[in-house]
């Protein structure tokens, strides 16, 4: 069986210092090995890709990437060279590799350009935005073009975590709870539902949205979403399509990434279909052999299971 992970991630030595306040999330022995595995591109990867039975990788900058570049120039040039350089890689290894671009949203016009470059120059299959860009996020007007450009050229915005602005106050005394275990979570949900109800599936409404860790819990709530949408004061707000669920269901696509766990995959089979979800490992924050066994025994059919595994990552990347 053919597997195609999605939210397998990658830095450079340039780069790597925007990654500094992930560090400090991290045990530091672990960020360690973490920040040794993500400057590796195609040496012990595809040794563990090898080993673990996954035969392409999606390659994508690690968060925060170059949204922490507070010069917007140079995160247009930066953006450029890295895309440049994750072209290079998957040329050199076509059948093992493809990419995510990274944009440099400090310029909107700039990124939507990228964007088009990267998919027909490149080669590149969509890209991945790193949560907010300095407080910006993927609903403000300023960034309709990059939706209207993604719209255009038929290819996905993977939506990452990374980081908040700022922290909420119900987390505050327990910083345990920052960062991918909790929080990051919960912003980038959010974050989705702020482009649902700020109408950018109204405007580009054959859009393409990707979550990892399986939707971000989103697929556990639309009922509820549904139910208090109805009950909830709309504050002028109406959705062309009526319900959130109805833009979850048609816009947004999922992968498993970092949930190696049978239950919320049955949940999301049942709240989106298995047209929806395809498969990610998470690398290097969790170990490709892990996400690949469970996706070989999840109790799901095997046609599920061959969609999830690569049926829709070659329908939705053209792969």
């Amino acid at each position: 069986m053919r597997t195609i992970g999605l939210e397998e991630h990658f830095v450079t030595p340039e780069l790597a210092p925007y990654g500094k306040g992930t560090a400090t999330i991290a045990e530091p022995h672990v960020w360690e090995e973490m920040s040794r595995r993500l400057l590796d591109l195609t040496g012990a990867r595809l040794e563990r890709m090898d080993a673990a039975g996954l035969d392409v990788q999606v390659l994508s900058l690690n968060s925060p990437g170059l949204q922490a570049e507070p010069d917007a120039a140079l995160a247009v040039s930066r953006a450029a060279a890295v895309n440049d350089l994750l072209a290079a890689t998957i040329e050199a290894h076509p059948i093992r590799f493809a990419g995510f671009a990274a944009l440099p949203l400090q310029d909107p016009q700039a990124a939507a350009k990228e964007l088009e470059r990267s998919v027909t120059q490149l080669g590149l299959r969509g890209a991945l935005v790193n949560a907010h860009t300095h407080g910006r996020y993927l609903d403000d007007p300023e960034l309709r073009v990059v939706w209207e450009y993604a719209q255009g050229l038929d290819v996905p915005l993977y939506l990452h975590p990374a980081n908040g602005v700022d922290t909420a106050h119900v987390l505050s005394g327990h910083p345990e709870l920052i960062g991918p275990m909790w929080s990051w979570g919960t912003d980038t949900a959010s974050h989705a539902l702020r482009l649902v109800f700020a109408g950018v599936f109204d405007d580009f409404p054959e859009a393409k949205l990707l979550l990892g860790h399986m939707g971000e819990a989103l697929p556990f709530v639309l009922w509820r979403l549904d139910s208090r949408w109805d009950f909830h004061a709309h504050h002028g707000i109406e959705l062309a399509r009526g319900r959130p669920s109805e833009y979850l269901r048609h816009n947004l696509y999922i992968t498993t990434s970092g949930v190696c766990s049978a239950a919320p995959l049955l949940c999301s089979l049942l709240a989106l279909g298995s047209d929806h979800i395809l498969f990610g490992t998470d690398y290097p924050f969790e170990e490709m052999d892990v996400a690949t066994e469970f996706l070989r025994t999840a109790p799901i059919s095997e046609a599920d299971r061959e969609k999830i595994a690569h049926g829709n990552a070659e329908r939705l990347l053209r792969l």
